[in-house]
């Protein structure tokens, strides 16, 4: 996918016993941070990024959503516990990992790992990408995705 080209609409479950549509999400910016595993350390911190900064987002008329191959009851735990006040999304079959090319070959512990690389992905009003941001370090990141939305 190429920066300015629409995103093909997909559907996922969400927290709260919801389904996410992206085309039901046009009209307003929406950022999707794909993270590797709930209730991991970077994924925790990031998302408690994601947390602090929401109330600004939301004064942007921005969405922001976490998307992991966990199930929908892991991410609901993790979601309460983080009190996190944005849906996760679960992508069990790698369907939006796959569309937005997320899936890596990892090292972890001296083992090869297929997994989720941590990148986060900025849809503008009219469903076109605009900005992407991959192998992300989680320190600061939350505050740049959030100046980008206040560019668009």
């Amino acid at each position: 996918m190429q920066l300015m080209e629409a995103v093909p609409d997909f559907e996922l479950p969400a927290t709260g016993t919801q389904r996410f549509q992206l085309s039901a999400m046009r009209g307003a910016p929406l950022v999707l941070y794909f993270y590797p595993k709930d209730a991991t350390p970077g994924c925790t911190d990031e998302g408690l990024q994601f947390t602090g900064l929401h109330e600004q987002f939301r004064q942007l008329k921005c969405t922001v959503l976490g998307i992991s191959r966990d199930s929908i009851a892991s991410h609901e735990r993790f979601k309460a516990r983080m009190a996190f006040p944005f849906d996760l999304l679960s992508d069990t079959e790698e369907k939006a990992c796959t569309l937005f090319g997320v899936m890596k070959q990892k090292n972890m512990y001296g083992k090869q790992v297929r997994g989720i690389e941590r990148s986060t992905f900025v849809i503008d009003a009219e469903g076109r990408l605009r900005r992407e941001w991959r192998g992300v370090s989680v320190p600061g990141h939350a505050q740049e995705v959030l100046d980008f939305v206040r560019s668009l």
